[in-house]
């Protein structure tokens, strides 16, 4: 098996000082001894698809020094696409997670796979190993094992992401992964 421990994670992801490496030590501790049995029981568990998850996950949790989007979540509000019906969602289910879970509709649906009230607590998301969880639940629910096993950075890229943002930055920590 891969090495897969909070010693890799710290090789993947960017280097912080202060307050920054404080909360990105908190959430390496929380998840590093469920890190590599939570990747091999989704099968994320050969080298291109661990490298391309850590790529992924490095970027949205800003190199794991959050779970939690630094965004308001306003910017969802109303969004019926994400399940925002009512007022207040857009902040209520803002991204969350290791893969920033967003929108009502998804914490319900997450919630639901993995028996968690995300929807009724939604702040549950932001728990270091639960956003680990959410994120191999997200990799399996969206099939990027397939583009991961085919080297296929902007496929996987957006499957996670829905589009293209921070391509570089997610290609920077693919390579350091490998």
């Amino acid at each position: 098996m891969i090495p897969v421990d909070g010693d890799f994670i710290r090789a993947v992801a960017p280097r912080f000082t202060g307050a920054r490496a404080a909360a990105q030590e908190r959430i390496i501790g929380a998840i590093s001894g469920a890190f590599a049995p939570t990747l091999a029981a989704y099968a994320i568990d050969n080298v291109l698809r661990i490298a391309h998850f850590m790529g992924q996950v490095t970027h949205e949790c800003a190199g794991f020094r959050t779970t939690e989007e630094f965004a308001s979540g306003a910017a969802y509000e109303g969004r019926e696409d994400l399940g925002n019906i009512r007022p207040g969602d857009g902040r209520r289910y803002k991204g969350r997670g290791l893969i920033q879970l967003t929108g009502r509709a998804n914490y319900r649906r997450i919630g639901g796979i993995l028996g968690l009230p995300l929807e009724d607590q939604p702040e549950l998301a932001a728990d270091p190993l639960t956003s680990l969880r959410i994120a191999c639940e997200y990799w399996k629910d969206r099939q990027i094992s397939g583009p991961a096993d085919a080297d296929d950075l902007v496929t996987v890229t957006r499957r996670v992401n829905g589009g293209l943002n921070g391509l570089e930055d997610r290609r920077t920590y693919l390579r350091r992964a490998r």
